[in-house]
């Protein structure tokens, strides 16, 4: 008998109210794994609000998303290891240094050795910042901590808000690069951008809010 593999991630029929105003209706989506998928709109338009609906940060006006085939309802805290969000702000805490913020992070999904956290912040080009207070390092610098948990063993998939913000050219590349690697090594991406990919993995698409997926 062939086994039915489900979809990673899908949204189902998503509707998003916000202030009394519906950003989007009837919103189908499926992700499957390998794939990069690009939330494309205009300022407003409720690129934000699709993501955090697709991490189960909040609950949508109506329809369901599923992760691996099951709705978040039915999960209960178990989503939270199935994949890795990364929202505008770096969320990490200015008091705590780069490798106690990463050892922090890391519980939410696999805690991480201080060798995984010391190589994963080498990867992003933070070696000798490991034990700097994060609020002393520059916005750019501060983005790369939050980024370093992509080299820590995270969940499969991705979702990501802006990621980009604040990185200079050659760390932009670096994480260009690492997404693609991801997705064609059978992992998957969700993310917003207000930047130009130069390097996108096989299985790229875009969903334009207001429009048919691309």
């Amino acid at each position: 008998m062939r086994v039915v593999i489900p979809p990673c991630l899908e949204g189902v029929a998503l509707t998003c109210e916000r202030d009394e105003r519906v950003l989007f209706e009837q919103l189908n989506l499926i992700l499957e794994p390998g794939e990069m998928l690009q939330i494309m709109g205009p300022n407003g338009s409720g690129k934000t609000s699709l993501l955090r609906l697709l991490a189960g940060l909040m609950a949508p006006t109506a329809g369901e998303v599923r992760l691996a085939g099951r709705a978040y309802s039915e999960q209960c805290h178990e989503s939270v290891r199935q994949l890795l969000w990364l929202g505008h702000a770096a969320g990490i805490k200015g008091l705590l240094t780069a490798e106690e913020n990463l050892t922090w992070l890391c519980a939410l999904n696999k805690p991480a050795t201080q060798e995984a956290i010391w190589q994963a912040l080498g990867q992003v080009g933070l070696r000798g910042f490991e034990d700097v207070p994060c609020h002393t390092l520059s916005a750019g610098q501060q983005r790369r901590v939050a980024l370093a948990r992509l080299y820590l063993n995270p969940p499969a998939l991705w979702i990501l808000d802006e990621p980009f913000t604040a990185l200079d050219r050659h760390a932009v590349e670096h994480l260009e690069h690492h997404l693609s690697q991801h997705c064609d090594r059978g992992g998957a991406v969700v993310l917003t951008t207000h930047h130009q990919l130069m390097m996108k993995p096989a299985r790229y698409r875009q969903l334009e809010l207001g429009q048919e997926i691309s």
